[in-house]
């Protein structure tokens, strides 16, 4: 497995440390991928159940099946669902979210702005794929996708220029969108001028902030008490949402000294880590591992919570899924 293994697991030194102990334990790899982290549990002790959406994720999946056997299970669908495809209380589960770097490592996929491939960007395979969404939502439709899920500035612009390319003819293919966006906004710096539109296109092709959310209050709702939820993110959106959901149910106080302090509900997550980032080693051997943000916390013996957006920062989640 180590030795076909092309994803390297960021910040797995920490998850484990986060851990720990493991033997034992049984423990939910909520975004599977290749199996990095399902690898180090399974080594570490513990009893993994293992989940991703992306099919292509099975032969990965196999081959620790067939190297652990009843130690390791793997389940086709998506984290949000984890509660629903699990019916048993764990110990641990672990979200490591965002795109693969096999997924990342494929063209044909199109998640990559520097590899040619049709602009798919689907993790599952199903639905609305990115060219979809480029050649049929309006101007404004776009440019809310790409400022609000890309943080882009140059989002109406970039806008603009979709429109105006696609009445030409159609975008199919990543490296024309790439182009279009180069030539439309310039390239300064290291970082691609389509850097942003890429992530925010497929943000919105695989409802990644809807996936996030409802994936936290699975969690929340499986976790039985003294579990802990790792949660690795890789952009600050992400890492906003992740920070505010256990802030929200910490059972802190809120009001100010002008008004009575409203108590909240009683707390549903306890000994709440600071953020935990890669060290210098790990990133001069990763770089993905730069933008990495580990959060953890610990699961109390309180109700779960019903689900809900609000507070947690969550970019336009008022009723503007374009997807």
């Amino acid at each position: 497995m180590s030795n076909k293994q092309p994803h390297n697991p960021v910040l797995l030194a920490k998850v484990l440390e986060a851990l720990v102990p493991l033997k034992g334990k049984k423990i939910i790899d909520g975004t599977f991928g290749a199996g990095g982290y399902s690898l180090g549990f399974l080594q570490a002790g513990a009893r993994v159940i293992a989940i991703d959406r992306d099919p292509n994720s099975i032969k990965f999946a196999n081959q620790l099946s067939e190297e652990w056997g009843e130690e390791f299970r793997f389940v086709l669908g998506q984290f949000s669902h984890l509660d629903e495809l699990v019916n048993e209380q764990v110990d641990a589960i672990v979200l490591d979210i965002g795109v693969s770097s096999m997924q990342l490592d494929e063209g044909k996929r199109g998640f990559s702005f520097l590899k040619d491939g049709p602009l798919d960007m689907r993790m599952s395979g199903e639905g609305k794929a990115a060219a979809d969404l480029v050649n049929n939502l309006s101007q404004k439709q776009l440019s809310d996708i790409l400022f609000a899920y890309g943080e882009e500035k140059r989002a109406k612009r970039i806008a603009n220029a979709i429109i105006l390319a696609r009445n030409e003819s159609p975008i199919k293919t990543t490296l024309q969108l790439a182009n279009l966006i180069e030539k439309t906004v310039g390239k300064t710096g290291k970082i691609h001028p389509a850097t942003k539109s890429f992530q925010a296109l497929r943000i919105a092709v695989n409802s990644e902030f809807d996936e996030l959310v409802t994936g936290l209050f699975a969690a929340e709702n499986l976790l039985k008490e003294g579990a802990i939820l790792v949660v690795v993110s890789f952009h600050s959106l992400e890492d906003r949402i992740v920070k505010r959901f256990f802030a929200s149910g910490s059972g802190s106080v809120s009001g100010s000294r002008h008004s009575p302090q409203i108590e909240q509900e009683a707390a549903v997550w306890q000994e709440i880590a600071k953020p935990i980032k890669a060290d210098r080693d790990e990133i001069e051997n990763n770089p993905r591992s730069r933008s990495a943000t580990l959060r953890f916390a610990i699961r109390s013996a309180s109700k779960a919570r019903t689900p809900s957006m609000v507070g947690l920062g969550v970019p336009l989640s008022k009723g503007k899924n374009y997807a």
